[in-house]
């Protein structure tokens, strides 16, 4: 399964250590090169390690998005890295973008491209059998990556994880 990644699910993974979850799901990433100028600068040096790795063992795979009439478009609405994110996935038929960001998902869906964050990322690997929980994971990227869940998102996150 293809697969293109934005900044923000990839930094909050790698922030936690659970880079893994994401290869098991997608073996194959593309990530923008604003995706990659961002990473490159991740402020937590174990991540950024991490990311690094990753980019190393070639399941993260820089990749250039055209510069597309959709880019251009979607550069008018979003940060650099979403926009490259979503026109790249148009652009090599993507399976899935993985990102965060409510407008990002908005319009990566009206571009008819499926979409998960790193919320889905979990959940889909509790079924699976890769974690045990949810909760204390949801707590960790709170604490480490300061990243923001609404608790009616939780709330339903967790009732989908059984938890």
């Amino acid at each position: 399964m293809r697969a293109v990644s934005n900044t923000s699910p990839l930094s909050n993974l790698a922030s936690i250590n659970r880079l893994p979850l994401l290869q098991a799901q997608f073996p194959e990433i593309f990530i923008p090169q604003a995706v990659e100028q961002e990473l490159a600068v991740h402020p937590d040096p174990a991540a950024r390690a991490r990311i690094q790795a990753a980019l190393q063992e070639e399941w993260i795979k820089p990749a250039v998005a055209d510069d597309s009439h959709l880019l251009r478009l979607l550069l008018q609405q979003l940060h650099r890295g979403e926009a490259e994110a979503i026109a790249l996935a148009a652009q090599i038929k993507a399976d899935m973008v993985v990102i965060d960001e409510q407008e990002g998902r908005e319009l990566a869906s009206q571009a008819a491209l499926s979409v998960v964050g790193v919320l889905g990322i979990l959940l889909r690997a509790k079924r699976t059998g890769q974690l045990p929980a949810i909760k204390p994971e949801i707590d960790a990227l709170r604490m480490k990556a300061r990243f923001y869940v609404a608790a009616p998102l939780e709330a339903k996150i967790l009732a989908a994880a059984g938890e």
